[in-house]
C-alpha cells in the first residue's frame, strides 16, 4: 500500500520540505506523542497524529485544526515516510489538492541535518 501511494503522490526531500516551509506551507507530524518527546520534531510543524488526520483536516468536523485548509499547500510526515504517504492519499480524498509528504520522514530530515526542536507535551 505504501509503495502504491508513493507512485501517486509528491514525495520531497528535506532540502525541498525546507524551501516549502520558507514559501509557508502547513507542515504536519504523524508521529505518535512519545515518538516526538524521544526523537524531537521539525520546528513549527502540526501535530495530528496519523489515526486523527481525517478529523483534524476535515473543516466540518469538530476535531478540526484551523491551518488545515484543502487549497494550502500542505506537506506531511512521519518517521520514515511510510505513514505520511498514506496521510497524503487520505487528504487527497478529503479534497486536498495542494498535499506532499517528507520521503523518508523524520529520519531523512534529521538526517540531513536540518533543524529539529525539543517536544515535551505529553
Amino acid at each position: 500500500m505504501v509503495q502504491a501511494a508513493k507512485a501517486a503522490i509528491e514525495n520531497l526531500d528535506p532540502e525541498q520540505v525546507a524551501k516549502e516551509m520558507e514559501r509557508g506551507a502547513v507542515v504536519v507530524d504523524l508521529r505518535e506523542p512519545a515518538e516526538r518527546r524521544q526523537n524531537g520534531a521539525i520546528p513549527g510543524a502540526i501535530h495530528a497524529t496519523r489515526g486523527m488526520l481525517e478529523f483534524h483536516a476535515d473543516p466540518a468536523a469538530p476535531y478540526h485544526i484551523p491551518a488545515l485548509q484543502p487549497n494550502k499547500r500542505t506537506v506531511l510526515y512521519c518517521a520514515a515516510g511510510g505513514r505520511s504517504a498514506l496521510g497524503v492519499r487520505a487528504l487527497k480524498d478529503l479534497g486536498y489538492t495542494n498535499v506532499a509528504h517528507l520521503d523518508g520522514g523524520f529520519k531523512a530530515w534529521a538526517g540531513a541535518g536540518k533543524p529539529v526542536e525539543e517536544v515535551k507535551e505529553p
